[in-house]
């Protein structure tokens, strides 16, 4: 027996409700639609895909799995019927696309594997970069366009850009911590802790900022590049970090849970978009790239992205 896209339809919308109750309003179908659609798709699959409490329903690691693949099922159906195929074969061209650390590992492989299937004449040449590098390289025209954390960009003067999402950041812990059993948490709580420290993207430039609104200062035991270093630090309760929703996943490679909080106090979020020089003109592929990733967007929203309203310098 083979799932029904609107089984994963309603599969998708409980993993971003976090509440069949909610997921039912948000696409108006009933409670009890919803419940047979996933005790179906649990069957088939032959795991459970949420875990069930109080408050609502979390996923479970195979649930997890299988929201990923459920995602680009979706995307992949929308892009299709939205986009002629005779359209997509007349786009030629190439474009050169620069990406920082986190949008590469995190962010961009399903639009750029998707975007080669439904623009099969344009090529992709993509180079990973610092965010230095990046606006340099657009400066310079080196780079036609970039995928990058438009909350990080410096040079407003000679760079536009096109805010896509932005990821809220929320306090990482590991499954047991006691901050769970607090109605809420503050940067004062969190500066009590050992606290891991991400560097890779300017993350500890970008954590500094916002500290130094506060009059704390995190306990920093540990710097790393790697965000699997701190998933993994988090979940085995060596210390917490405030993370973006975009790069969280609930478990570590050791199997073992990270768990969000909202923080009490105002925590920037972390933006995602495209930039370019301003005033350039964008050729057909590149025009296709920029439409395509702002369909892309436009359809289930994961659960740690929000799109955005309106543009900047466009």
């Amino acid at each position: 027996m083979e799932p029904s896209l609107r089984q994963i339809r309603y599969f998708i919308a409980t993993a971003n409700a976090g509440q069949v109750s909610r997921a039912a309003m948000d696409i108006n179908v009933s409670q009890s639609a919803i419940t047979t659609a996933i005790k179906s798709l649990e069957t088939i699959i032959g795991a459970p895909l949420f875990e069930r409490h109080a408050a609502g329903v979390s996923l479970t690691y195979e649930g997890n799995h299988f929201l990923d693949h459920a995602r680009h099922i979706v995307e992949s159906v929308e892009e299709a019927v939205r986009i002629p195929r005779r359209i997509r074969e007349d786009v030629k061209g190439s474009i050169n696309l620069a990406v920082t650390y986190t949008i590469a590992g995190y962010f961009l492989p399903p639009f750029i594997s998707r975007f080669a299937r439904a623009f099969p004449n344009v090529r992709i040449n993509l180079s990973e970069a610092d965010r230095a590098s990046i606006e340099e390289g657009l400066i310079t025209q080196g780079f036609d366009l970039a995928v990058m954390l438009t909350s990080n960009i410096v040079n407003h003067e000679e760079l536009a850009h096109d805010t896509l999402f932005k990821s809220r950041r929320r306090l990482w812990v590991d499954a047991h911590h006691k901050f769970l059993k607090q109605p809420s948490v503050t940067m004062q709580d969190i500066a009590s802790e050992p606290y891991i420290m991400l560097t890779v993207d300017e993350a500890s430039n970008t954590a500094q900022r916002y500290w130094n609104r506060t009059s704390y200062k995190p306990n920093t035991i540990f710097r790393t590049s790697s965000v699997e270093a701190v998933r993994s630090m988090v979940s085995s309760g060596m210390g917490i970090s405030i993370l973006s929703d975009m790069v969280y996943r609930p478990w570590s490679l050791e199997g073992r849970r990270v768990e969000t909080i909202e923080v009490a106090d105002k925590v920037p979020t972390m933006d995602v978009g495209l930039a370019w020089l301003y005033g350039k003109k964008h050729g057909d592929a590149a025009k296709a790239f920029v439409e395509f990733m702002h369909l892309g967007m436009s359809t289930d929203q994961p659960q740690h992205m929000s799109a955005t309203e309106g543009r900047v310098r466009t």
